[in-house]
């Protein structure tokens, strides 16, 4: 790991927002099965198997095995940072693709469903710093998907460099460059691969963060029904150290308007960038992810973090 990325991994870990393993798992045949189309999908990937690979706060591209989240919609990321994959009609939709390391292992998450990453149509974000979207260009080049950002996030990924007015700007290193296809805002409804996905600009963390909900639905085989996804972003009040956020108002005030949205948003199942961040691990080990009342409580917390930084500012 690099000495800038072990500093920001350990600046992450204990502002409680987010450190890497070069192992890769072996590239499996992307059309050699096709479990996403069989009853046996869910028991060969069980979320007891991420359990016993990942910890809290985990590596960055340390290999995690996949696992369903709730129907079409699951976890294809590292052990962690979350990438989320929802299977859709034709084409899916992937949802972040964490440090640049880790795009063979995200890509090898993929075809181990019996996904072919081709089939990839979509590549959306939650915001845009190099731990959740510097593979976006390795992604782009092995899938052809089509980028969707939020206006502020576009200009960072088409430069690869952090926007001015990120409070971690002095500390992201620069990524490499994506075009961006598609800027969408605040409230914007998406029909990608025969699903709606609503976008929820959640700024704070990042100007240009952005959360995202959707209905995931039962495979074929399951019983039928859908429930509300929310993924939402870190918006964990962490900066530089020279960074001050009682020095900017309007940060502040973002952080507020993004924490009461995200009280109130659609969430039956709430996932966030970092999967710890929102206790998925603990969650899962205590009976399951299903809880009407986490995006509530995530936002009850990162308020609470909000508040406890400011206060310490005016020590």
């Amino acid at each position: 790991m690099s000495a800038r990325l072990a500093a920001l991994a350990a600046l992450a870990l204990v502002a409680g927002g987010c450190a890497p393993a070069p192992e890769s798992p072996a590239t499996a045949d992307p059309v050699a099965h096709d479990v996403v189309s069989s009853p046996d999908m869910a028991t060969s990937f069980p979320q007891s198997a991420f359990l016993e690979k990942c910890e809290d706060w985990d590596e960055w591209d340390k290999p995690a095995p996949p696992f369903e989240l709730l129907g079409d919609t699951w976890y294809v990321g590292t052990c962690g940072i979350s990438a989320i994959l929802v299977i859709g009609d034709g084409e899916h939709i992937l949802i972040d693709s964490g440090v640049e390391d880790a795009a063979p292992l995200i890509l090898a998450n993929i075809r181990a469903l019996g996904i072919d990453p081709r089939d990839v149509g979509y590549l959306l974000m939650s915001h845009e710093h190099f731990d959740h979207v510097g593979a976006h260009a390795a992604l782009v080049e092995a899938t052809g998907a089509k980028v969707i950002a939020s206006p502020i996030a576009a200009r960072v990924l088409s430069s690869g460099e952090a926007s001015a007015e990120d409070p971690q700007a002095a500390i992201h290193p620069a990524m490499t460059p994506v075009n961006v296809d598609r800027i969408v805002n605040d409230g914007e409804v998406l029909t990608l691969g025969g699903k709606e996905f609503t976008a929820h600009l959640t700024p704070g963390h990042t100007p240009g963060a952005m959360s995202w909900t959707w209905n995931a639905c039962s495979l074929p085989w399951q019983p039928p029904v859908c429930r509300r996804v929310a993924y939402v972003d870190s918006l964990s009040p962490v900066s530089a150290d020279d960074y001050r956020f009682t020095d900017h108002p309007a940060v502040v005030a973002d952080f507020r308007r993004s924490i009461a949205r995200v009280a109130k948003l659609p969430c039956d199942l709430l996932a966030t960038p970092h999967p710890s961040a929102s206790g998925m691990l603990d969650r899962m080990t205590d009976g399951g992810l299903l809880d009407g009342a986490a995006c509530a409580e995530y936002a009850k917390a990162i308020e609470k973090r909000l508040n406890e930084r400011l206060a310490k500012e005016g020590e």
